[in-house]
């Protein structure tokens, strides 16, 4: 390896991304934003550097393992690079929005930077691309927000799409209704989140018996909707719990209810994602790409008074939904000889992406395919050409 390939080396889950697949990205990008726009959410352009006190207060307490922190030479106080976008727009729907009408509508795009990748995605840096619902109540508010990103999905060409609803909430309630007031022990929330039902009933001895039951039931209860919410309508929950699973029902119906096409499932016990969800979740998963295409959920939005407004909201991971699109149709380039600005002009007007030929040759249609142009202008008008540079 020459010295020049070694300082072409970028950190591990960070990328050069290339054409045509940057403009690829950045034309879905478009897509998502119009059909989110049409739903009134108006788009916020967050910084991608915070003061560390502001990116990590309130929502942004559960990213802070996830976040880059660096020295700000000007002021001399620490800065760090967001790895969530929400945390960023719950500040400014709560300082710089406070008086806007509620239910507020916003929609972002923009670069993330992670501290770590997972196991399902590996990207450290990628675009996140989502819209924020802040004053809406559930289900109704809920309902919009999937409904809206699955119609976004669908309008780019996913195919095969899911949704997986979850309720983070819901274990500790269980746990809490069956006397485990001191939140979940280590090994009980590894074996839930590595869905090791052998190993919740291993626990017994620690939690008891019934609870490890329960919540062993749980984990084997994922799957369709309403199947799911039927096995756990029949275990005994206890009332808190009993009010997570009803709200969850309820928001799994309003989505049914404007969407009865979309496919549901639902896990019990599934907790992914960031930490500070208060309600109901949702995941986007094409039968076929690796990772998840988006995610999203319900949480608690602080107000500039200290109290709480109920918001929820999707943010999709870009790369992840390149890779969901089955075909990507490369556009039609027409290539004007050397010469032709006139025609280059005239054919952009038309709405032709155009190559000129900045020096004369002897064989423009060969110099066409080798710009990857799909057309050559000539005395003629347009001519197509049979055969692109590289096929």
């Amino acid at each position: 390896m020459t010295d020049s390939d070694q300082r072409a080396l970028l950190p591990a889950g960070i990328t050069d991304v290339l054409p045509p697949d940057a403009g690829h990205e950045a034309a879905l990008l478009r897509r998502v934003m119009e059909v989110v726009g049409a739903y009134g959410y108006e788009a916020i352009k967050p910084p991608l550097l915070e003061f560390e006190e502001t990116l990590t207060e309130g929502l942004g307490l559960a990213v802070t393992d996830q976040t880059f922190r660096l020295m700000d030479p000007v002021s001399q106080r620490m800065m760090g690079v967001r790895a969530d976008m929400t945390p960023q727009i719950a500040r400014i729907a709560r300082s710089r929005l406070a008086g806007a009408p509620r239910p507020l509508r916003l929609s972002y795009a923009g670069q993330v930077v992670r501290v770590r990748g997972s196991q399902l995605r590996s990207e450290r840096q990628f675009t996140q691309v989502g819209a924020e619902l802040i004053g809406a109540p559930a289900p109704a508010g809920d309902a919009e927000v999937i409904c809206m990103a699955a119609e976004a999905l669908s309008a780019l060409g996913v195919r095969r799409l899911s949704v997986d609803l979850g309720m983070p909430p819901l274990v500790a309630a269980v746990c809490r209704d069956h006397g485990l007031e001191d939140g979940l022990p280590a090994p009980l929330k590894h074996a839930l989140d590595s869905k090791d039902t052998a190993s919740i009933r291993g626990l017994a001895g620690d939690i008891g018996d019934d609870l490890a039951g329960l919540l062993a039931t749980m984990v084997t209860a994922a799957g369709p909707v309403e199947e799911t919410l039927a096995v756990l309508k029949s275990l005994d929950l206890g009332d808190e719990a009993e009010a997570k699973r009803a709200a969850l029902a309820a928001v799994a119906g309003s989505v049914a209810a404007r969407m009865p096409d979309l496919s549901l499932t639902l896990d019990p016990v599934e907790n992914r994602g960031f930490e500070y969800h208060t309600g109901a979740t949702f995941t986007f998963f094409a039968r076929g790409v690796r990772g998840d295409l988006g995610c999203g959920g319900r949480y608690a939005a602080a107000r500039g008074d200290g109290a709480d407004e109920p918001a929820t909201g999707f943010s999709f991971f870009m790369d992840s939904v390149v890779r969901a699109i089955p075909e990507r149709v490369a556009p039609d380039r027409v290539f004007v000889p050397a010469g032709g600005s006139a025609e280059a002009a005239r054919l952009r007007g038309e709405g032709w992406t155009v190559i000129e030929g900045l020096a004369t040759v002897d064989d423009d249609a060969a110099e066409a395919r080798r710009m990857q142009c799909s057309h050559l202008a000539g005395a003629d008008g347009i001519l197509e050409l049979t055969q692109r540079n590289g096929d």
